[in-house]
């Protein structure tokens, strides 16, 4: 009896532990959502991204997984589910280097690292206006994700990826 109890209450340890949310899930539960435009960077475009902003070439050389999704015309509503279900993402395992909460705007810089270098990032943008999401997996330097981030240069970055996406190079069979 008493080691049916220790494995149910193994069991229910477990599964609270891994109750967070993934970068992956996050992304595929929402990009189909009305209003959201969604980039997974397969390897072979990488330099494209790499191309397109000179600030942004010192990340990405090191990235290995590159996503990023926005929302425009969201409801309150929407843009609260947002944030709750990027919190269950960051919230499992990420470190928070950046949180900011207004009524106007949410914006998170959250990571996950190993020793002085950060491995994987999100960056969470929430206005009034539309809401953007970017996620990073590779090797890079704190700092710096937290600088781009301050200096806008992420929200920058999927407008430039947007339009060039748009061009005619692109759209060609």
């Amino acid at each position: 009896m008493k080691k049916n109890i220790v494995i149910i209450c193994l069991f229910i340890f477990l599964v609270s532990c891994g109750s967070g949310k993934s970068f992956k899930s996050f992304f595929n539960n929402h990009k189909n959502d009305l209003g959201a435009t969604a980039f997974q960077v397969p390897n072979f475009m990488m330099s494209l991204v790499k191309n397109i902003s000179p600030e942004i070439n010192d990340v990405f050389g090191n990235v290995q997984d590159f996503k990023f999704i926005t929302f425009d015309k969201i409801s309150a509503t929407k843009k609260a589910q947002l944030i709750n279900d990027i919190n269950l993402v960051t919230g499992n395992n990420f470190t928070d280097i950046l949180r900011s909460n207004t009524v106007e705007k949410t914006k998170i810089v959250s990571v996950k690292e190993v020793g002085d270098v950060v491995t994987q990032a999100i960056i969470f943008n929430s206005t009034i206006k539309n809401t953007s999401v970017f996620y990073l997996k590779g090797r890079f330097d704190p700092n710096k994700i937290k600088e781009l981030s301050e200096t806008n240069q992420f929200e920058n970055l999927s407008s430039k990826l947007i339009k060039n996406y748009n061009t005619p190079k692109f759209n060609q069979n």
